[in-house]
């Protein structure tokens, strides 16, 4: 790869010339040739031209001051316009054309199933009109959109609708403003036919906020759910943060064709559907827990990322950290706190320290970026809002809200850093945090290592921990960070417990706890209270006493994992495939017979770790012997444990379907058995039963993943029976795209095949290309990792095939590959073959050759 691209720098970050005081936009929509007239009252605020950038646009006319600019008074090139002597304040007209219908990257302003949408974060907006695009040039927004209103009955935009004009050639012109300064990364803009849903809200004030949410047509049903949880998510936030809406209109749209999952711009936030439409019989369990976590995120940034936003896009966890972490502890209060602690740790435990192990690690901070795009990551979000909980932790939450609290005060219309957000903190809570910043900026997972001695005359627990973060990619130095490590003592033979807070601040650093009256037992790193990595040297038994003893969710169902990773660990050491304890199978024997109160947490109890947890733990990653040491326990559970699956399956009764936490536990508990008991003889008729009599999508699904992983041979017949059901519904069919992408077997290649050529898939919409292909690389490890290499090509194939389409999405897919040095010397060829062959094609887009190019060096 011969070719070297400038990245951006955050250390070369610089404040623009100029800022924007007002915008005013007319778009005029057309298929092919929209016509965008903007209006920029500009003022200087330092030495420079006024440079707007633009991409993809046709450039029609420019004046400056109500006088044509003539073409030596400013220069054009493809990234962007320069105004080479503006003045110090004047106004700047631009006249653009842009064609919607030909924009397949679905960046900036696009039409896709005959509705007009904008995706403009990070920078697509440049893609709209000539502009100063980026996040600390802050705007106060009026857009007029001109349409034939036949054919587009809803022309949306951000803020308050103040004007609606019939034009003398038929059209309509709709004018809405936004008095809140804004960046152009939170504009938007729609256009199209929906059935609209509407409500009211009224604040803690007594202001009436009018709800509106767009969606296709016959379906406006299914956003029910979606709006109750945007009024839970709207009290939510006035009782837990006291946070008010600011506008008298609250919009959101969902789309079929969109790139990310939603977008918080303000007043108008467009969603992916998946993330909006839900009823019993096309979504699962899981997708209305994601529903109202997702509605809440976007909400939660009316605050967190849009009244006060970043400064530069280095500072994206400023805004995205925090409002994950909002939107988790908003899930925690809604569903289940144990769950939904659960759900965070495995995608940190997989997805990020992946992320954190391969040639694209980078702080929640990043340095330096090619293509902003690709730091849209679970290490800027989800290791983000890690960060926000650890500061939670140390401070106390009472403390913790103060400095959020001050924290919006004081930057309330500004564009700000992750360092302003960390000296709120401080400031309001009077604790030094000069050493915590460094989580902003040193990438990789720290490891601690624990150990424990008892000292029974003196009644003492002394406790050793040690902190090591391991080189990353772009990091060779590191240094000791802040590490607040919860823990509980457990004294098993009084039956004492309590609860303590150590903050690991060295290297190494020793803690004595005094008036421990018997041989204790240490829950570590309780509630996941950091992202690290955990060594503690536990035999089985104690993991097993910890799961059974441990006052916190989340611990008993970490020790379980411990459990789990010891004993694959042993056995690969030995070469010999794991066998299961009398010790366990009593414990799961008393969990099927006598669950816990908290169905769905017993249900995670007993679920074996996945590849992706395993593997994170394994340099190099042993592959088949993980996948076959997987298979072997789940089919010894099955065998061992027969008449205890069945006797708990048995007792779970089915009950119409309701979205309420009892009930999802109960479906958790029993697809898990049926997944057991898929394996035994009793399996094709159990599964065949479930998926006949069920009422929802939840059971349904749970008995053809039961039935897939056991490879029963009528599982086809049912998978082709959902597919007919729903032929014309594409929430139903990514989850049977999904599940066809996922079966174990080397059939799995001339499905997916088939699956291409089917009425309802489109390269063009992401949706349907994460169904099948982000379905197959991420959870098929038997075909996807396949020793011939099959998996690897046709993922490379797609990525390459993507590319020219939309390389946002082929930059995400390739994800996957990039961790080539993690695996077997044969693999390990295989991946970097196809990485070279990729890196020498032409015209690869900034998003793909940053990955690419980083992969390889």
């Amino acid at each position: 790869m011969s070719e070297i691209r400038q990245p951006k720098r955050l250390v070369d970050y610089q404040a623009p010339a100029f800022v924007i005081e007002q915008t005013l936009l007319r778009v005029e929509l057309d298929p092919v040739a929209t016509r965008v007239y903007s209006k920029l009252k500009f003022r200087r605020q330092t030495a420079g031209s006024l440079w707007l950038d633009g991409q993809a646009l046709q450039l029609i006319s420019i004046r400056l001051n109500d006088a044509p600019l003539g073409e030596d008074a400013y220069q054009l090139s493809d990234k962007g316009l320069a105004i080479n002597e503006p003045g110090d304040v004047g106004i700047l007209e631009v006249v653009t054309q842009l064609n919607p219908e030909q924009n397949t990257a679905l960046e900036g302003l696009y039409l896709a199933d005959g509705v007009y949408c904008t995706q403009c974060e990070a920078e697509g907006f440049r893609r709209i009109t000539y502009y100063p695009d980026r996040p600390d040039v802050l705007s106060v927004f009026t857009t007029t959109i001109v349409a034939d209103q036949a054919q587009l009955p809803f022309l949306l935009s951000n803020g308050n609708k103040i004007a609606t004009e019939q034009l003398a050639d038929g059209r309509t012109a709709v004018t809405w403003h936004d008095p809140f300064p804004k960046p152009s990364y939170l504009f938007a803009l729609v256009a199209g036919d929906f059935d609209v849903l509407a409500d009211r809200f009224v604040t803690a004030s007594g202001r009436e906020v009018v709800l509106e949410f767009f969606v296709e047509k016959g379906k406006g049903r299914r956003a029910a759910f979606a709006l109750a949880a945007l009024q839970r998510a709207m009290r939510w936030d006035e009782q837990r943060f006291g946070l008010e809406y600011d506008l008298d209109r609250y919009m959101v749209v969902a789309v079929d064709f969109f790139n990310m999952g939603a977008m918080e711009n303000k007043g108008l936030n467009i969603f992916n559907s998946k993330y909006v439409l839900a009823d019993e019989q096309t979504a699962t369990d899981n997708d209305y827990y994601h529903i109202e976590s997702i509605i809440g995120h976007e909400y939660f940034h009316n605050w967190t990322g849009n009244r006060v936003t970043c400064r530069d896009w280095f500072q994206l966890s400023l805004k995205e950290g925090l409002t994950v972490f909002r939107d988790q502890e908003f899930s925690a209060d809604m569903a289940s706190a144990t769950l939904s602690r659960i759900d965070a740790v495995k995608l940190i435990r997989t997805a990020q320290f992946a992320e954190d192990a391969s040639p694209m690690a980078h702080p929640i901070r990043p340095e330096q970026v090619l293509e902003m795009n690709n730091f849209y990551t679970v290490t800027v979000y989800d290791k983000g809002a890690e960060v926000i909980r650890m500061l939670q932790t140390l401070l106390g939450r009472e403390r913790f809200t103060a400095g959020h609290q001050l924290y919006l005060e004081r930057h309330d219309g500004q564009a700000v850093t992750c360092d302003d957000f960390v000296q709120a903190m401080q400031d309001a809570s009077g604790v030094d945090l000069q050493q915590f910043r460094l989580w902003y900026s040193q990438s990789g997972t720290p490891e601690v290592s624990v150990t424990q001695v008892y000292d029974a005359a003196a009644q003492q627990l002394r406790l050793t921990l040690t902190q090591h973060t391991p080189a990353t990619a772009d990091q060779h130095s590191k240094q000791p960070l802040v590490i607040p490590v919860k823990i509980e003592i457990l004294q098993p033979q009084t039956k004492l417990r309590q609860q303590a807070l150590l903050v690991l601040t060295a290297a190494t650093q020793e803690f004595v706890i005094a008036e421990i009256a018997t041989a204790p037992l240490v829950v570590w790193l309780e509630d996941f209270s950091a992202p690290v990595k955990l060594h503690c040297q536990y035999t089985a038994e104690q993991w097993l006493s910890i799961a059974a003893q441990a006052s916190n969710g989340f611990a008993r169902w970490d020790a379980m994992q411990q459990y789990w990773s010891l004993m694959l660990r042993q056995a690969l050491r030995s070469n010999e495939l794991p066998q299961l304890s009398t010790e366990l199978l009593a414990f799961y024997r008393q969990l099927l017979r006598q669950p816990l109160q908290d169905l769905a947490l017993t249900a995670e109890l007993l679920q074996l770790p996945d590849f992706e947890t395993l593997a994170g733990q394994y340099q190099p990653i042993p592959v088949d012997a993980l996948l076959d040491a997987l298979q072997h326990l789940t089919l010894q559970l099955a065998t061992l444990l027969q008449d205890d699956f069945s006797y708990c399956y048995q007792q779970l009764l089915f009950a119409p379907y309701q979205y309420q936490q009892q009930q999802v536990g109960q479906r958790a508990l029993r697809g898990l058995c049926l997944s057991y008991l898929a394996h035994t003889d009793a399996g094709e008729e159990l599964v065949e039963q479930q998926f006949q009599q069920a009422d929802n999508i939840t059971d349904q699904l749970a008995a053809l993943r039961a039935g897939q992983s056991a490879v029963l041979a009528a599982n086809d017949s049912r998978l082709s029976r959902l597919a007919e059901r729903f032929a014309d519904d594409v929430q139903v069919l990514d989850k049977y795209f999904s599940l066809v992408a996922t079966l174990p077997s080397e059939q799995v290649f001339t499905k997916l095949e088939q699956l291409t050529a089917h009425p309802a898939f489109s390269w063009k919409n992401p949706n349907r290309v994460r169904a099948l292909f982000s379905a197959f690389s991420l959870r098929n490890p038997q075909q996807f990792h396949r020793a011939d290499g099959q998996g690897y090509r046709l993922v490379a194939s797609v990525v390459a095939r993507l590319d020219a389409v939309n390389p946002q999405l082929a930059a995400r897919l390739i994800t996957p590959l990039l961790s080539w040095q993690r695996y077997d010397q044969h693999r390990q060829q295989l991946l970097r073959q196809l990485l070279q062959q990729l890196a020498s094609g032409s015209a690869m887009s900034d998003d793909l050759y940053e990955k690419v190019s980083k992969s390889l060096t």
